[in-house]
């Protein structure tokens, strides 16, 4: 079968009007195979970044202006930290700080959960529109728990809109001998926004209830249809290149009816360049970038894209 290349590397938006759910539909291929590939990291933080990766696409396509999404964890496990952004109209970058020493001792004991690279700690989201405007940031803790856990507990904390979203990522066997697998991630979201005004089925507190008290409340039967049917999306599905993502939205909601939109391509990118490293460098003091040369230059390695920047010390 013929791999449509089209289905790849986009975010697909849609709606289920029937059930009140907005969502989008995350199809990554050779765009986050480029970011993990530019990296030698082992293939459990490989697959970790290509999931925050994914995750980023997710919520960084809703911005409406010229800006930046950025995701970063800080955690106390063996990955310390992951970083990923995505800027308008599409662009998506990422790296992962990690003890490679403690992820080695996990794959010995087999025990490579997301919980156990990332540890406890937080997860950031911020919303960068440029110098001239404020940042928005929301933080919410990492717990023992997967990146789609932390995710979940954002929108119920800060966007306050029901949402449930499914998070994967792995590697694509390849075909003929001179071939190397391939990185993938995939993802989907749903989130109820009944037109009707009803109210939201999620729970709220002030932070003045009494211990031990727990609000009730009564979920939109619409709403539980929804995140049901969006919880027997399997890894394959998200993943496998020959499943489109109308395909795989028809076999979820063909009994209500899924309305797709113009999917939005992505990209691989950075930031980086000759010149705002120079800038960087030219901030520093002649004594520290002084300490900085070796063998007569002065060598800066981008985080992001791994790509070298080599300056005379003079």
């Amino acid at each position: 079968m013929a791999i449509d290349v089209a289905a790849d590397d986009l975010v697909l938006p849609f709606t289920v009007d029937a059930l009140g759910v907005r969502g989008r539909v995350v199809r990554l291929g050779p765009v986050v195979n480029d970011i993990i590939r530019r990296h030698d990291y082992p293939a459990p933080v490989s697959a970790l970044l290509a999931e925050a990766v994914g995750l980023t696409a997710l919520l960084g396509c809703s911005l409406k202006f010229d800006g930046k999404f950025i995701l970063q964890t800080s955690s106390n496990g063996p990955v310390s930290m992951l970083v990923a952004d995505y800027a308008t109209p599409g662009i998506l970058r990422g790296y992962a700080q990690f003890d490679g020493d403690a992820v080695a001792a996990l794959d010995a004991s087999d025990d490579l959960s997301q919980a156990g690279l990332m540890g406890t700690g937080h997860l950031a989201m911020t919303i960068d529109q440029g110098q001239h405007s404020e940042r928005y940031q929301g933080i919410v803790p990492l717990d023992q728990g997967p990146l789609s856990e932390a995710a979940h507990r954002y929108f119920a904390q800060s966007e306050q809109i029901p949402t449930r979203l499914v998070l994967t990522a792995g590697l694509l066997a390849a075909r003929g001998g001179d071939a190397h697998d391939s990185w993938r991630a995939g993802a989907i979201m749903v989130q109820h926004l009944p037109d009707d005004g009803a109210v939201s089925p999620i729970a709220f507190s002030s932070g003045d209830v009494p211990d031990g008290h727990h609000e009730t409340f009564e979920e939109d039967d619409n709403w539980v249809k929804a995140r049901l049917l969006l919880d027997t999306v399997e890894d394959h599905e998200l993943l496998d290149p020959t499943i489109t993502p109308e395909t795989l939205l028809y076999r979820l909601f063909h009994e209500d009816g899924a309305r797709v939109f113009p999917a939005a391509t992505v990209t691989r990118g950075c930031s980086c360049s000759q010149q705002r490293v120079a800038d960087m460098l030219d901030r520093f003091s002649p004594g520290e970038r002084a300490d900085m040369t070796e063998d007569g230059e002065i060598v800066v390695t981008c985080e992001f894209c791994s790509t070298r920047y080599r300056f005379a010390a003079e």
